[in-house]
């Protein structure tokens, strides 16, 4: 697994609230889910980082 850099986010309580409610109910942790939702974004943007060309996903382009 990549290695990951821990940052400190500070947040409005009711925003943390809100956003802990809706990763429950996404069956996924906060990190994980502001990390989704930060990785969507950047998508959306077209601001995405590209991914290595080691893993399953180089192998999916290389077959079609």
């Amino acid at each position: 697994m990549a290695e990951r850099k821990p940052f400190l986010l500070r947040l409005d309580p009711e925003v943390y609230d809100a956003l802990q409610r809706w990763a429950a109910d996404e069956l996924r942790s906060l990190n994980g889910h502001l990390e989704y939702l930060l990785r969507r974004a950047l998508q959306e943007a077209g601001r995405a980082p590209r991914e290595p060309a080691s893993g399953a996903s180089a192998r999916r382009r290389r077959s079609s």
